[in-house]
């Protein structure tokens, strides 16, 4: 015997079906915003901000939040990070620097 359930849709999802990129999160969704300092682009205003993960350094975490504006910057940066193929230049020998690379010569991405 089978249910009827009710089709959910998750914002964005099926604007990324359609081949476009899902929203990124805003003040006015339903996700947890409080008042605080954005650790992003726009310099810790004081503003509406949302976690967005822990940042790690020297093995110490701390909660890292930011603000609507700067959420969707990083979002874009993400996604043009990945329908591009973008990934660092990787060093032959862990801790070494990488070869310097001639003069005149030049790494160029796809654009």
């Amino acid at each position: 015997m089978e249910l009827a359930v009710p089709h959910r849709v998750i914002p964005g999802i099926a604007e990324f079906a359609r081949e476009g990129l899902p929203a990124p999160a805003s003040t006015n969704d339903a996700n947890h915003w409080v008042d605080g300092l954005c650790w992003l682009y726009c310099g810790q205003r004081w503003t509406r901000v949302l976690w967005i993960g822990p940042a790690s350094v020297a093995g110490a975490q701390a909660a890292m939040y930011a603000c609507g504006p700067c959420i969707r910057e990083l979002q874009e940066r993400v996604w043009q990070s990945i329908l591009l193929n973008d990934e660092p230049v990787r060093s032959t020998a862990s801790g070494a620097p990488a070869e310097a690379k001639p003069e005149g010569r030049r790494r160029v991405g796809r654009r």
